[in-house]
């Protein structure tokens, strides 16, 4: 481990890596749909269906994602997914009908699968074990800035050399910029996690298996896959939930960039104060702020920004909670696994969510969805509480 660079340049190495991957997936239709429907005349439900492609990509590769981390490392994994991000952004990029643009964006996914949050949290997990929860922390302060940073920047190259040398361009980026820092993050690490069987000295960095663990495994991916539905609906489609809330559409991106800061805020607050507290108060601040949020929302008697606000802190901290908690719970010899397994769940949902939003805003109207969110945050808050319940002795512990 002497190689190993120090954790304030891996974390930073990687976050800049995150803020490109982020901001040329998930957030790319965004600045780069409206170009792309205008210039080819495909339908935008088929453009935008490129980013849910990759999301189920991601998702079914997520569980193999986690294993092959366990067993070789992130090193390899995270190689492999900037050279996947750069030959998936190409062929988008050069895409001359739908069928190649959406290959491009299934071979996007396996970048995705293996280079987003729950692919690198495992990277970390494997590197710092049970010391992992500041630096994934830290992390996600960096993918809070990918829309900030990518969508002016996309729309600055759209509008300077096209959508499609766009593309081409942030494909270079995944091969000059993301693949070296991985490389370097990642050049020296433990051949090999403790296990059951290793010393008693190994074995003091590892958490005993939990009373009902398949019950507190299937309640937590529940709680996870809700929350990440919930923002991908709220995010995909936060402009016609405020300006039915009474804000023109200039007024409604204005406020929406609060939701970056809002995220970023509160994970700065969870990196300076989380090490004084169990992951799980980290979980349950985030389902109590997001059904706050909502609630707001749906009674539209307050000023929208104060939907914004606790929202995106409740939804910006849940990320940092997907990777926390199950490291607390679970433990470190077995956490790059099981989080490929959570991972895969959610990152389905996330893929489904938006099509499924629109779906209930144009059969049951705008209101109605927001109170569909609402009852899904609040079931979660309800589960939990069940989690809670569940783990009382570890929680109490800490």
């Amino acid at each position: 481990m002497a190689n190993t660079p120090s954790r304030r340049a891996v974390v930073t190495a990687l976050g800049v890596v995150q803020i490109l991957c982020w901001g040329t997936s998930f957030y790319f239709p965004a600045v780069f749909a409206g170009p792309i429907v205008a210039d080819t005349g495909w339908s935008l439900g088929l453009v935008v269906g490129g980013v849910s492609t990759g999301l189920l990509v991601a998702g079914l590769i997520s569980p193999k994602v986690g294993r092959l981390v366990e067993e070789h490392g992130g090193r390899p994994v995270l190689l492999a997914s900037a050279c996947l991000y750069a030959a998936g952004l190409a062929i988008v990029g050069l895409a001359p009908a739908v069928p190649y643009y959406l290959l491009g964006w299934a071979i996007v996914g396996l970048g995705m699968g293996s280079g987003l949050y729950d692919a690198v949290f495992a990277a970390l997990g494997r590197l710092y074990g049970s010391e992992a929860r500041g630096p994934i922390t830290s992390l996600t302060l960096f993918g809070g800035f990918a829309s900030t940073i990518c969508w002016p920047l996309s729309a600055f190259m759209i509008e300077a050399v096209g959508w499609r040398s766009a593309c081409l361009i942030y494909a270079g980026l995944h091969l000059v910029l993301a693949f070296p820092l991985h490389a370097f993050a990642m050049r020296a690490q433990p051949s090999k996690l403790p296990r059951a069987g290793d010393t008693l000295a190994a074995r003091t960095d590892q958490v005993r298996p939990l009373p009902r663990e398949g019950l507190i495994l299937v309640t937590l991916a529940l709680i996870l896959t809700i929350a990440a539905g919930i923002g991908a609906i709220a995010i995909v489609h936060m402009m016609i939930f405020l300006q039915a809330r009474g804000l023109d559409f200039a007024a409604a991106v204005a406020l929406a960039t609060v939701f970056g800061p809002a995220q970023v805020g509160a994970r700065v607050v969870e990196r300076v104060f989380g090490d004084r507290y169990h992951p799980l108060w980290t979980l349950a601040t985030s389902g109590a702020l997001m059904v706050a949020g909502l609630v707001v929302l749906t009674s539209g008697l307050l000023a929208p920004v104060i939907f914004i606000i606790p929202f995106g802190a409740g939804y910006g901290i849940s990320w940092v909670a997907r990777g926390t908690v199950p490291l607390a719970l679970f433990g470190p010899a077995r956490f790059p696994r099981l989080i490929g397994r959570l991972a895969f769940p959610s990152l389905i949902v996330q893929a489904l969510s938006p099509s499924a939003g629109a779906l209930l805003i144009e059969r049951l109207g705008v209101d109605t969805t927001i109170g569909v969110l609402t009852a899904l945050a609040a079931v979660n808050v309800v589960l939990i509480a069940v989690l809670w319940s569940l783990c009382r002795p570890q929680v109490a512990g800490r």
